[in-house]
Order: C-alpha cells, then sequence, then structure tokens
C-alpha cells in the first residue's frame, strides 16, 4: 500500500472544498508541499510533510457535520452583495468555517447540511449518489391530478425537462415531493411552469436524516450514525 494519502485528498481533510476543486487549486500552482510548488496530483502526503495553500500552511480539521433548520428570509452564502442576512448571521463563530452542502433559495426553509468535510459535501451532491431530498409544499392554489403525474412524468422548462422521483398529494394545496436529483430552484421553476406559485417550501428530511423537532435557526451536531443515515449507509 502507498504511504500517506493523495494531495487533494489531505486538502479537502483541511476544509479547503471538495477533492475535484482541491485538484484546480494543485493545478493552479497554489499549492507547496515542503517549501516548493506543486502540481503533481498523484502527491502523497505524509505527517512529516508540510503543505501550504497561497503561503498558509494548512493542517487537518476535525470533521463536523452540522444539521441546521434554516428560516425563511435568509441567503445561504457567506456575505451578500444585497445586504440581506445570511445563514451565517444565525450560527456561532465557531461554526463559520463549515461550508453548506448545496442550499435553499431566500424563500425556502428546512434542513440544511453544513460541514468541513470536502468528500461528504461531493458524496451528497454527485448525481450518481441519488440522495434523496424530501419537501412539504403549499401552493397558492389546488392541484389539479394530472398536473401531479405531470411532476413525475416530467416537466419542460426553460432549463430543461424536469421531474420528481414521487409525489403525493397531503390537502389541495399541500403535497410532499421527493428529489433524487436537484436543479437550481427545481420545485419553483416545475410549479411555474405549470401555472402555480410556491407559498411554502419546508425541506423536512435529506437520506434517511430528517429534520425532525428542531426550530428554525436551530442546529445540531450529528454524530457517525446519523452521518450515515444522511448517505443511507450503515454503520
Amino acid at each position: 500500500m502507498p504511504e500517506g494519502v493523495r494531495l487533494n485528498k489531505y486538502l479537502a481533510s483541511c476544509g479547503i472544498g471538495s477533492r475535484r476543486g482541491c485538484e484546480e487549486l494543485i493545478e493552479s500552482g497554489r499549492v507547496e508541499v515542503n517549501g516548493s510548488p506543486c502540481l503533481k496530483l498523484a502527491t502523497r502526503i505524509t505527517s512529516s510533510d508540510h503543505v501550504r495553500l497561497d503561503g498558509k500552511r494548512v493542517l487537518p480539521k476535525e470533521e463536523m457535520v452540522v444539521i441546521f433548520h434554516k428560516p425563511r428570509g435568509y441567503v445561504c452564502t457567506r456575505s451578500d452583495e444585497l445586504g440581506r442576512q445570511t445563514i451565517y448571521n444565525l450560527l456561532p463563530p465557531a461554526l463559520y468555517a463549515l461550508h453548506h452542502v448545496g442550499r435553499l433559495d431566500t424563500d425556502s426553509e428546512g434542513m440544511l447540511i453544513l460541514t468541513n468535510d470536502g468528500d461528504l459535501s461531493q458524496r451528497l451532491m454527485h448525481p450518481s449518489k441519488s440522495v434523496e431530498k424530501e419537501y412539504l409544499v403549499t401552493a397558492n392554489q389546488s392541484f389539479e391530478n394530472a398536473h401531479l403525474d405531470q411532476f413525475v412524468s416530467g416537466v419542460f422548462t426553460e432549463e430543461g425537462k424536469l421531474k420528481a422521483k414521487s409525489i403525493e398529494r397531503m390537502s389541495a394545496r399541500r403535497i410532499k415531493v421527493i428529489l433524487d436529483h436537484g436543479a437550481k430552484r427545481q420545485i419553483r421553476v416545475m410549479f411555474e411552469a405549470l401555472g402555480y406559485q410556491v407559498t411554502k417550501l419546508l425541506r423536512v428530511r435529506i437520506g434517511n436524516l430528517w429534520l425532525g423537532d428542531l426550530e428554525p435557526a436551530q442546529y445540531a451536531i450529528l454524530n457517525r450514525k446519523e452521518i450515515a443515515m444522511l448517505l443511507d449507509e450503515k454503520t
């Protein structure tokens, strides 16, 4: 077995980003190993090596994964050019280094994952994993049964054909939507294409992990079992 870990994996463990994102940093010449620029993606790092990014030494971080109940009216970014409130305004300084996995738009609320584990982020977001996300959606008018079927078979939009994995009617104007692949603002775009406006969108589940009774603006640090539930894995 080769000694050490690949450079991109090491950088990801430092909370720099996903492995692919770290490869781009290496290829751009921003990474040094033991005082010399390193452009080789296959370079392996051991505990005796010194790695720097943009001249600053980086070290592996203790992996942390947090579930956060994003309230409506906040944007998923660290700073906003329009001066809007961001999710980081609601989090303690100890969690500022965590990045959000995917996002919920300003008017949406519910379950959001934050982490410094780049590998986990990539696994949750990669289309091949087909990680389910469940939403409770309320519209401005009653749903037609034919439209509910169309949400599953596919809706043609300017972004292309979009569809849900499954749909379940909860009431006249409220449905449960499950996605296993997500485009930007997918649910809102699909609804608008069929003449509906979303009045409330709440994400309640990712993988097998539920939002539960976590209140808006509250967060909880996940244990190994709960992290495995995100990926639908057994511990």
